[in-house]
């Protein structure tokens, strides 16, 4: 227990390291730069949006798509203020939106739309909202701690090529701080047959599972978000072909997504897997951690978001198994408006390698809040 003590004290570190930093994000702007951003806002923006951020009618404005409301927390807390410049800067092609959406970068300086971004944010007045800025990207394996509204198609591969493991998994936001998440696992499996041959099996249903996010405490001004979860897997899976546990697991766990200065962040997560039928699965501590770094190729462009994860996991019986991985990755956007996603990375064993074998591991994500797959290319 020694060295899951050691491991669970390094987690707990992490989690109260930058609660009590100040420097995660940018601070808020002052009164008068509060003003000036007013000022700006009524000249520039208002004809459009509205005194009261509400936004003209489509159909007063002769437009086919109605202007963003600015009061609507929901739609107005999503998006981190730097997205929003873009495309001010830019118009809204930039990022697979309307084009009635014009490009002031010619006309107002990027200092001066931040100003502005600080004023249209004093319409949402429901602050329980995480901002944006803490939707930090996804890793693989390593939970995050934002509640979405997203699709995910995740994909391991052995490197023996004898098994494809896939989870499709559902991400729906509840309120300002809550998000169910349903999890779907299959895949296929090679099975030894006459002679040596294999032949693959038919698709396996694995344990389904269910979850529920709540989000604790977050700071845009700390850069921190802190969620709890708790999911229940059924044992819905065969236990025979390795694809169910064949108990009711419960998991739950707590994962502090942190913004760090130079667009670096990372995700820490301290989880417990409890089987109710001990006879079929023991208890598991599991220790996640993945730090990594975005940047746009060009400058509004795609973004890159490369990151190593390490896993630990310990068996809480005396004698228990202690398994460790890295896991490094690259998440990448593939469309204008980001709200389509790919990762792919390998996890790699750092001990019992003679017994697990190397994965390539990937997923695509789609946050169908933005849009349709389809849109914003």
């Amino acid at each position: 227990m020694k060295s899951w003590g050691k491991w669970t004290g390094f987690g707990v570190v992490l989690f109260c390291l930058y609660f009590l930093a100040g420097a995660g994000l940018p601070a808020e702007e002052s009164d008068s730069a509060l003003q000036q951003g007013r000022e700006i806002y009524m000249n520039a923006c208002a004809n459009c949006h509205g005194a009261d951020g509400r936004g003209v009618s489509a159909e007063l404005l002769g437009f086919d798509v109605a202007p963003a409301d600015f009061t609507d927390c929901q739609f107005a807390r999503r998006e981190p203020d730097a997205d929003w410049v873009i495309i001010a800067q830019n118009g809204g092609p930039v990022r697979g939106f309307a084009r009635y959406m014009p490009a002031f970068g010619k006309i107002l300086s990027e200092k001066q739309l931040f100003k502005v971004m600080d004023y249209i944010r004093t319409f949402c007045t429901d602050h329980r909202w995480p901002r944006g800025e803490l939707n930090l990207p996804k890793a693989l394996i390593t939970e995050k701690a934002m509640p979405e509204d997203e699709v995910l198609l995740v994909t391991a591969l052995g490197d023996r090529g004898d098994t494809v493991a896939n989870k499709l998994i559902y991400e729906n936001r509840i309120g300002a701080r809550g998000q169910i998440e349903m999890v779907f696992p299959f895949g296929w499996s090679k099975m030894p047959g006459l002679g040596g041959a294999g032949n693959w099996s038919g698709v396996n249903l694995g344990d389904l599972a269910l979850g529920y996010k709540q989000v604790l405490w977050h700071s845009r001004e700390k850069g921190s978000i802190l969620s709890m979860v708790g999911e229940v897997i059924l044992p819905t899976g065969d236990e025979d072909n390795g694809s169910g546990k064949g108990t009711v697991v419960l998991e739950p766990f707590l994962v502090l997504s942190q913004a760090l200065p130079g667009d670096f962040f990372f995700h820490t997560q301290l989880a417990l897997e409890y089987p109710l039928n001990q006879d079929k699965a023991g208890v598991e501590g599991l220790f996640r951690f993945a730090l990594g770094r975005s940047f746009a190729v060009p400058k509004h462009g795609r973004v890159w978001s490369p990151m190593l994860g390490f896993l630990a996991s310990r068996e809480l019986e005396k004698g228990g198994e202690k398994l460790y991985d890295l896991v490094p990755q690259l998440q990448i956007t593939l469309n204008k408006r980001q709200h389509i996603r790919f990762n792919v990375g390998m996890r790699i064993p750092l001990n019992h390698t003679d017994e697990r074998d190397i994965q390539i591991l990937a997923y695509i994500l789609w946050d169908w809040f933005d849009g349709g797959f389809f849109e914003g290319w």
